[in-house]
């Protein structure tokens, strides 16, 4: 659970950085989008890696 509070933590700091301009947020999203993968243990689809999120 100690892990799910600091990917949690990191979330929130994130989404504090957003502007609401689509194209300087970008970044931000991808971020918090991989982040959000790793809290709820999603993996890309079709994905033939079995570890959560890109597959370092």
């Amino acid at each position: 659970m100690e892990q799910n509070a600091q990917l949690q933590a990191e979330i929130d700091q994130l989404t504090t950085q957003l502007t609401g301009d689509l194209f300087s947020d970008m970044d931000l999203k991808d971020q918090i989008h991989n982040l959000e993968m790793k809290l709820n243990g999603v993996r890309p689809m079709d994905s033939h890696i079995d570890c959560v999120g890109c597959g370092s």
